[in-house]
């Protein structure tokens, strides 16, 4: 009896579906596109990070426990305006000499009625700070995608250059479509 009941849990065992593997997308400037846009009186400025690299993991195929990392290459900065993008390197704004990375990395992913909400530690200039965003992501067997448009406070890791100029808030937009 005793027997058959190893047999038969042992049976159960080697029948049962293994658990989903971790599905892993690699992130790159390629298939990962940052770009923002500053806002001033009487105008705007677009630019974005031409070097991304990390990656994204689905957890047993749940969306609301990936987890994404990040590392942009603040030197691959671009803008609309050459004499700008020279700025925006200096320490006036990315001080790209003293700070070439920034980073991402996600903390926590709710699942709301519109998508995602997307939770994580942002490093610009060498300050973390907590951000989070709405996001809407997909991910199948063979791609991961994730879009997102977000506002942040780039006094929040000390560019304050042109207090009352230049506007505070910095719209982002994320945009993702990666294959394994």
């Amino acid at each position: 009896m005793a027997r058959t009941l190893i047999a038969l849990a042992a049976a159960a065992l080697l029948a049962a579906p293994a658990p989903a593997a971790d599905a892993k997308y690699p992130l790159t400037g390629e298939n990962t596109t940052i770009t923002f846009t500053g806002f001033k009186p009487g105008g705007k400025h677009d630019g974005g990070f031409k070097t991304v690299t990390g990656s994204a993991v689905v957890p047993d195929g749940d969306l609301a426990k990936l987890k994404i990392e990040v590392e942009i290459d603040c030197t691959s900065l671009f803008s609309d305006d050459p004499k700008l993008t020279s700025h925006l390197k200096s320490p006036d704004f990315f001080g790209v000499k003293d700070n070439p990375k920034a980073t991402f990395k996600t903390t926590k992913v709710e699942k709301t009625d519109k998508g995602y909400t997307i939770t994580g530690d942002l490093t610009l200039l060498g300050k973390t700070k907590a951000v989070s965003f709405p996001a809407t992501v997909s991910a199948t067997a063979d791609t991961f995608t994730l879009a997102a448009d977000t506002k942040i406070d780039r006094t929040q890791w000390g560019m304050t250059y042109g207090k009352g100029k230049i506007d505070d808030e910095v719209a982002l937009k994320l945009a993702v479509t990666a294959k394994k």
